[in-house]
Formats: C-alpha cells, structure tokens, sequence
C-alpha cells in the first residue's frame, strides 16, 4: 500500500471520534420561568436548578457529547449552546400521604446563534421504592435526574419540539 492508502485508512478511522466528541454549553444553573408557582422551600432547598445540569452531563457523557457549563448561556455564542428552564414544579404530598411531585423543563439547543432544536419534557413521581421514607428534595431530585437523563439522550440526537419523558 503507499503513503496515501495509510493516510486515507488513518483519516478514516479517526473520523468517527472526531464527530463522537461534540461539545455542548449548558446553562448551570438552570432558571426557573417567572410565571411558575414553585413552592419557596424547594427553591431554597432541593437545588433543583444545579441537579439538572449535572444530570444532563453525565448521560451525555455516555454519547461522547462534552458539557461545559456556564453562568449564563447567549442565543448568540458559538458553537452549541443548551439552554433549559424549569417552567413547572408540583410539590404536593409527603411521606406520609404520599407522594406526588411533577417537575417541567423547557430547552432550546443553539448553534451558533440559530436555534437548531428544542424540547419540553415532564417527569411525575410518587416517589418511587421506598417513597414513604422520602423527602420533598429526595423526590423532587429524582424527578430533575430523570429529566437530565432524558435531555442528555436526546441531544444525541436532537430535534425540533421533542416532547420526552412522561410527555412522549
């Protein structure tokens, strides 16, 4: 084989890593709407706005997509811009009635100043095994994970107004 075939062959297989090793900008911590009616404990407790981001992170790590965050995220910056905003959180119940927690989040993926897709997911929990022995945080958490993880997959393959989780 001569020096081209090597370097065609080489060009070729590093190809698929070079594309795997996409890099995305998430916004972290994440807003909460304005409008919303989230309960002033959960805003100052269960930091639903930074468990969010970690979430998204670390599924989309497992596609070979890096999250690099950033206090605030411009429509305008280049390169792939995330962001998310937490439009509804439900936190009624507890552990002795049981629980019922919903969390929505919104999302818009830029590239280069262009929106390129966006989303809507909502997640709804009792709390899962063990719900009696949790609390709102615990729960609510589980719910913002759930979430990310959703996000983090689908911006494997993003699309224009995904709906996701317990919308789909």
């Amino acid at each position: 084989m001569g020096k081209w075939t090597y370097t065609a062959l080489f060009m070729l297989a590093a190809a698929p890593a070079a594309f795997a090793a996409d890099s995305v900008t998430v916004q972290k911590p994440v807003s909460f709407d304005e409008d919303a009616d989230v309960p002033k404990a959960v805003l100052d407790e269960c930091k639903l706005e930074n468990e969010l981001p970690d979430a998204v992170a670390t599924k989309a790590k497992e596609s070979g997509i890096a999250i690099t965050f950033a206090d605030k995220v411009s429509e305008s910056q280049a390169g792939k811009a995330l962001r998310m905003e937490i439009s509804d959180v439900i936190a009624d119940g507890n552990a002795f009635i049981g629980h019922r927690k919903a969390m929505t989040v919104k999302g818009k993926l830029y590239q280069d100043g262009a929106v390129v897709a966006s989303f809507k997911d909502r997640r709804t929990s009792m709390g899962g095994a063990f719900g009696g022995f949790k609390g709102n945080c615990a729960v609510l958490v589980r719910t913002a994970k759930a979430i990310g993880e959703d996000v983090g997959q689908w911006l494997s393959a993003p699309k224009m107004d995904a709906k996701l989780g317990d919308l789909e």
